[in-house]
């Protein structure tokens, strides 16, 4: 059993109550009362939230594929309203989650709630997109049927994978970050953050969307999360039980009258008896009202009450500018700007109930939405100018003061201007055509647009810059308009405008003839809660007593302070004394300053509350105060890391093909379907290679920084969930080929059974159109991945690495793509890229591979494709121009002779070209010594090919000599082959023309080096068929027999017992399953290492150098390479022998390995051996080669300990013979 204690707190001049954390057993090792508080958690409520905007999504698609179907359940007009009403609950969910949520979480866990206030703006983008074609007039079309399906599809994708995240990511954190008290003021400032008028329709839809046991579950939940006050309780739980089957009677139009709900009563079910009797004494009290004080002719000239408290307190800002400027004191500069943003959320909301409530009760075609944007602008403007003045502290110059004040009048007088204009066309129009019955109705509805909590604070504020008789006719007109199931309603709010009232009497007690909590307070005494079914039935009587304390009234000064100090909440109090005068209403008890919460996220709770023209739009600067300083990223330099995110504008590219040309999927084009298919499966093969990379090395780069933890995690969630819908549009497309092969076979009926070709063709289009949503959604879903990563991960690098930093990222990238993934990246990329973005990825790319053969490797791959052909016809500035600079045998005046060519020069004629090669400075060095060694050679090599073709065509009829035989690797099961490689050809030599299994074959017994580049024809050894080098055979008679399981276009190699890849980087085949894989390519080394050592110490070319055991050449050796730790390389091999009787590298001295073991024996020897007495005083200098450091040892023969790190890998440097100190 749960304690529950009530944990008073001061707030807002009244106490505050919040559930306390329930009383639990020890945790036992199974962890059961841990599950069970997880269980009773106040963040579950979000879960039901949750549940029932996922069952609202999936009935809202539904009837759209039903409309696109033309299946049952296809309407439009409910189609309408459930999207209207979908997006008016998601909205404000969102808007709540934003001020309450994530602010809180963001002051405990860094970098986690900015990535879902911007998936909001993006759903937010989704809705727009979604309204803008319900209001086309094409409803009759297929297509945009279809496009309508699509879009409620990729609605429903991105909120399910949304709220999927905050399951897994962000409810998770809240329950280990925040304790149960904690948790329970995060939900009831989330409720307190919701619009009046949505909770009534908000609770009620939510208890009638979830199952009997989940309600009984939310309403315990509830218990916990609202304070313990009488009035509150009733307000939550008669909105929650008196409109559970309001959902079954919702009806919505276009035309938005949701804040019309306010007038709904929501307690019409609720079994609340103990307010039946006060109800009659309501109506009692309010027959002879008209004696007690009288109502203004016309109710809706209280609207004139906001514009003068609005001026009054605009005056009051623009005043403070000008003292702020003349005393030069910005101290309080922070407070100033909290009073300015509290003035511009009441403007806002004010213009909001205008222009939901007010104008198109008027006059539906009166608009002020350009004047209301004009006053957010300008509030924007003044915001920004202040924490400029902020940031320059001290430094602030006079200028800044005037500009201050400026900005101040300037609002004064736009907002003065705007408010005339609405008095002279607006309110005339009001009195003239509505009843004073329905002018209160429009107050009423306008003060129910604003949030509990915001209320709070505006009352006492609004009430405190009237008079007494104003504020009597304002509560009067209140409690007049307010519906009777709004009783407890507004009762809370004559309670909280009575704590503004300058007198400090009980205006309400005036205005009506009693005071309602006095009365309710009387009531519940009489009664004693006795009602079982009474929502806060298990409240103690003492509850009441101690919240219900009357407060002091205040002047509006310090109403003001009060909301600069804690902004949207209400006044400040004195003194909790009570008085006989004061009304005894309770304060909601939020306080965000409790948690951390920075006043700047009540802002963010205006973001999209209206859905017209008139409300704030989701760019507007209000919204994004707190990531001004966001860098932008246009125009900024161009950065190593920047060509990463290049791939999102190809991303981008084939997204919008999917999205637009799946609409023809339906056309039964087979050709099509197996191009669209293709197409797809590049995007996701391209996709999830970009993913990886981001997962494997970007995410974690940016992980390492302390400042960014948590920064990733959100997107790596994103790979996931972008996998599983990769995955079902691929499963969905091979079912829908399936049925294209049923359709178009030529006896239907024997293909599919009994089912007729009609069901077969409903059953193809209804697979389209799904598959036509799909990609709407992968469109989507991808879209706004890649935004968010560019908004709030592309500034990061700039901030937080270098630029060498990040060119090894890039490096590191690289690295792991192999050369299939190459080639079918690049043309993919730069086909979506201007030629100014394709040179300069290129450029990125060739530095980031400076050190390796890549340019080598694109020469030879790109330098003979179509594309690169097309390109070099086109530009001179195209990117195979920017390749081909660095071959030189193809570019400016190097030498490019023939075989021909070379026998018939001259020794003066060859030793003028390697000079001229000697001095080309566009050469590598690499490339620039080999040419000049074929140079020397090339009479040699011309005279030797010469003799070789003569002797060839002499002695065409002895095919046995050229290799016309097949060989064997085995000879009795008959496996082509050779000794080295099992494959079914042989290679021609471009060099002597014989024939080999490959190219150690052909240099054992040949006095020349084969280059097995060079090589062009090969021998079929099936079918004793010379033809060009290729994968499979291509003579009939061998049926396309494949040469091997692996084979490489580049070096024409090929092997069909072991996992081989091409590196791009190496520009050579290597053992291994491939870059990505169980390899990677260090781009300072120049050499593919295995995964398990990607942090290693790099050498700069470390494997272009000779083994330092046996001498061969480590870079192009066909045996494994060992890596020592300090950088340097040997054969495995020859580590194994040389390790027998040595542990110190061969090149640098440092030690090989680990050898504490091997030195602690030798400490054991030292001790145990005793040095004749002439030397043991004695002491030498020495140098350690493991940690480079001179220091001083005791004499011996042979081994001498470095006093720095222990290593005896040490040696002499001078030998002391004086004493040696200890």
């Amino acid at each position: 059993m749960y304690e529950w204690m009530a944990t008073p707190g001061i707030q807002n001049g009244g106490v505050s109550v919040i559930a306390a954390a329930p009383t639990v057993a020890p945790v036992d090792q199974n962890g059961h009362s841990a599950a069970a508080l997880r269980i009773s958690s106040p963040i579950r409520i979000f879960l039901f939230f949750h549940k029932a905007i996922r069952a609202e999504l999936d009935g809202l698609h539904r009837t759209a594929l039903a409309l696109a179907t033309n299946r049952s359940g296809g309407d439009m007009t409910q189609l309408m309203e459930k999207c209207h009403f979908l997006r008016s609950i998601y909205k404000h969910h969102c808007n709540a989650e934003d001020e309450v949520i994530f602010p809180a979480l963001d002051i405990r866990v860094k970098n986690v709630a900015r990535t879902y206030s911007l998936e909001h703006e993006g759903e937010s983008v989704l809705f727009d997109q979604l309204f803008t074609l319900l209001g086309n007039d094409t409803e009759n079309e297929e297509s945009y049927k279809r496009e309508l399906a699509s879009c409620t599809g990729a609605l429903q994708t991105s909120i399910s994978q949304h709220m999927s995240k905050e399951e897994e990511q962000v409810f998770p954190l809240l329950n280990e970050k925040f304790s149960f008290e904690e948790q329970a003021s995060l939900v009831w400032q989330f409720l307190c953050s919701i619009p009046v008028n949505m909770m009534a329709e908000f609770l009620p839809w939510l208890a009638s969307s979830i199952s009997p046991d989940e309600r009984q579950d939310m309403r315990k939940c509830l218990h916990r999360i609202i304070p313990e006050e009488t009035l509150l309780q009733q307000i939550i739980f008669s909105w929650m039980d008196g409109g559970v089957k309001m959902r079954n009677k919702r009806k919505r139009c276009a035309d938005d009258h949701r804040l019309s709900c306010a007038s709904v009563n929501p307690m019409e079910n609720g079994d609340f008896s103990h307010l039946s009797s006060w109800t009659a004494r309501r109506d009692l009290l309010l027959s002879d009202c008209n004696a007690i004080t009288s109502s203004p002719k016309h109710p809706v000239d209280n609207i004139l009450h906001w514009h003068k408290a609005i001026e009054k307190e605009l005056i009051d800002i623009a005043e403070a500018a000008r003292t702020i400027k003349l005393t030069g004191d910005f101290s309080n500069l922070s407070a100033f700007n909290r009073r300015l943003q509290f003035i511009a959320e009441v403007c806002i909301f004010h213009s909001i109930a205008e222009d939901k409530v007010i104008f198109p009760a008027v006059d539906a075609e009166m608009s002020f939405v350009e004047e209301h944007a004009e006053e957010e602008s300008e509030f924007d403007k003044f915001r920004c100018l202040i924490e400029s003045i902020e940031s320059a502290g001290a430094s602030s110059s006079a200028e800044f003061y005037s500009e201050l004040c400026s900005q101040a009048d300037h609002i004064m007088e736009t907002i003065k201007k705007h408010f005339v204009n609405e008095e002279n066309q607006v309110l005339p129009l009001a009195r003239k055509h509505f009843s004073p019955e329905r002018q209160r109705e429009l107050l009423y509805q306008s003060l129910c647009v604003m949030p509990l909590r915001l209320i709070e604070c505006v009352l006492p504020w609004l009430v405190g810059s009237m008079s007494e008789e104003e504020a009597r006719c304002f509560l009067y007109n209140l409690h007049m308009a307010a519906p009777a199931s709004d009783i407890a309603l507004v009762t809370l709010f004559s309670g909280w405008a009575c704590k503004g009232c300058p007198s400090g009497i009980c205006l309400y007690s005036s205005a009506v003839g009693c005071c309602p909590a006095k009365d309710l307070k009387e009531t519940e005494e009489h009664s004693g809660r006795s009602c079982r079914n009474c929502a806060c039935a298990s409240i103690s009587n003492t509850t009441f007593e101690q919240t219900c304390i009357c407060e002091k009234s205040v002047d509006q000064g310090k109403l003001v302070s009060s909301v600069e100090n804690n902004a949207g909440n209400a006044s400040e109090v004195e003194s909790p004394k009570a008085s006989n005068q004061s009304c005894c209403v309770p304060g909601l008890g939020v306080n965000t300053n409790s948690l951390g919460m920075s006043s700047l996220a009540a802002a963010k709770s205006l973001r999209s509350l209206s859905f017209g023209p008139g409300a704030p739009s989701l760019n507007s600067s209000l919204f994004n105060w707190e990531t001004d300083n966001i860098t932008s990223v246009s125009g900024h330099t161009s950065r190593p890391i920047d060509n990463i995110f290049k791939f999102h504008k190809a991303i981008r590219k084939d997204l919008e093909f999917l999205d637009v040309e799946s609409g023809k999927l339906g056309n039964c084009d087979e050709t099509f379907l197996r191009q669209f298919t293709g197409r797809f499966r590049l995007l996701w093969g391209l996709y999830r290679a970009h993913s990886n990379a981001e997962d494997d090395i970007v995410f974690p780069a940016l992980e390492s920084k302390e400042t960014l933890h948590n920064v990733s995690h959100s997107y790596t969630l994103d790979h996931k969930q972008e996998e599983e819908l990769f995955e079902d549009i691929s499963s969905a497309l091979a079912e829908l080929s399936q049925l294209h092969e049923n359709l178009i076979a030529k006896n239907v009926t024997t293909n599919l059974g009994e089912r007729p070709r009609a069901e077969c063709l409903k059953k193809y289009n209804e697979l389209a159109t799904k598959i036509q949503g799909m990609c709407k959604s992968i469109k989507v879903t991808l879209d706004h991945h890649v935004l968010r990563e560019e908004v709030e991960l592309w500034p990061l690098f700039d901030r937080h690495f270098s630029v060498e930093e990040q060119n090894k990222l890039v490096g590191r990238i690289i690295g792991t793509t192999g050369a299939e993934v190459l080639q079918s990246m690049l043309p993919w990329v730069t086909s979506a890229l201007t030629l100014e973005e394709q040179n300069k990825m290129m450029d990125t790319w060739k530095h980031a591979t400076k050190n390796t053969m890549f340019s080598e490797w694109l020469n030879e791959w790109w330098g003979g494709t179509p594309v690169a052909s097309s390109q070099a016809s086109t530009s001179e500035n195209s990117i195979s121009q920017e390749i081909d600079v660095h071959e030189p045998l193809e570019q400016s005046d190097t030498f490019k002779p023939g075989w021909k060519d070379i026998f018939r020069m001259n020794q003066n004629e060859l030793e003028s070209e390697i000079r001229k090669v000697s001095r080309d400075s566009t050469l590598d060095p690499r490339r620039k010594a080999y040419l000049i060694q074929n140079l020397l050679t090339s009479r040699w090599i011309a005279s030797q090919q010469k003799f070789s073709q003569s002797r060839m065509s002499k002695a065409d009829d002895d095919k046995d000599l050229l290799g016309y035989t097949p060989s064997y690797r085995d000879p009795e099961k008959t496996i082509f082959g050779c000794e080295h490689y099992k494959r079914n050809c042989k290679l021609r030599a471009a060099c002597c023309g014989k024939l080999f299994p490959c190219r150690f074959c052909h240099d054992e017994v040949s006095d020349h080096s084969m280059e097995r580049k060079a090589t062009s024809e090969m021998l079929c050894m099936n079918c004793l068929q010379i033809q060009p080098v290729g994968p499979v055979c291509t003579t009939p008679s061998c049926n396309g027999l494949s040469m091997a399981k692996y084979y490489c276009s580049s070096c024409k190699f090929f092997d069909d017992e072991r996992d081989v890849y091409h590196c791009p980087f190496c520009n050579l085949c290597r053992v291994g399953k491939g870059l990505g894989v169980d390899f990677f390519h260090c781009m300072t080394c120049n050499c593919c290492l295995g995964m398990k050592i990607v942090d290693h110490k790099c050498r700069e070319k470390g494997l272009e150098t000779n083994c330092p055991i046996c001498c061969d050449f480590l870079f192009t050796s066909s045996t494994a390479v060992r890596a020592l730790p300090c950088g340097h390389y040997m054969h495995s091999a020859c580590f194994q022998a040389y390790a027998c009787t040595h542990y110190i590298c061969p090149i640098c001295s440092k030690s090989m390995g680990d050898m504490s073991v091997y030195f602690g024996m030798l400490d054991a020897l030292m001790a145990s051996e005793v040095l004749p007495e002439e030397y043991r005083d004695h002491c030498q200098d020495v140098l350690c080669n493991d940690c480079d450091r001179k220091g001083t040892a005791p004499f011996h023969w042979l081994y001498h300990k470095c006093g720095s790190c222990g290593s005896y890998n040490t040696r002499v440097i001078k030998v002391d013979r004086d004493t040696c100190s200890t």
